[in-house]
């Protein structure tokens, strides 16, 4: 079998599967409620993985870098087996093999790079939050807890409280965080 065509089917196969995707992913998108077996933020997209920080990611072994390897493999290798110097099999396949996971790598990274800046959020964070002002509103009991509100970097959030002293702070008071201890703040009066 000449090595042309295997290169010519790699890159074939590699762009169809980029194409139909691109225009069909929508359909198969699995966004529908109470999935068995999948991971919150996956969303059903075969791309999304999970690192050490179970954050979405980008994995090396997703469809879309496979299709890129095969994709860039078929068309650098048809290439590569026109151009004279570099015609032999022990010439085109290695570059061919090369140049795919050089692409494969670079869309790995790009695309790693996208998912890292749009993971941002607009979730407090708790390290931040000890001398904040906040509000009761919820009054909190002696020896029991209540609720808070309080703005961080113009966001409204609320939470359970608990006073540090352990006496009664009644709704509309103005206290400070003290402390977070997992999801309970510990609040003293101002």
């Amino acid at each position: 079998m000449d090595l042309f065509l295997i290169y010519l089917v790699c890159f074939g196969t590699g762009l169809l599967f980029t194409l139909i995707t691109a225009f069909t992913s929508h359909l198969w998108g699995s966004h529908h409620e109470g999935m068995e077996g999948s991971h919150a933020g996956a969303g059903g997209h075969a791309e999304a993985g999970f690192g050490a920080q179970d954050m979405p990611g980008f994995s090396a072994l997703s469809p879309t870098t496979i299709a890129s390897f095969i994709t860039a493999f078929g068309g650098f290798g048809m290439i590569f087996h026109r151009v004279e110097a570099t015609r032999s099999p022990w010439i085109s396949l290695p570059l061919s093999m090369m140049s795919g996971f050089a692409v494969a790598a670079g869309v790995l990274w790009l695309f790693r790079l996208v998912f890292c800046k749009t993971q941002g959020s607009s979730e407090s964070r708790v390290a931040t939050l000890v001398g904040t002002p906040a509000t009761v509103i919820t009054p909190i009991v002696a020896n029991g807890f209540g609720e808070i509100a309080y703005v961080q970097v113009g966001t409204r959030y609320s939470a359970p409280a608990r006073a540090e002293n352990n006496l009664a702070i009644p709704g509309g008071s103005t206290v400070k965080i003290t402390r977070v201890v997992g999801t309970q703040f510990y609040v003293a009066a101002m």
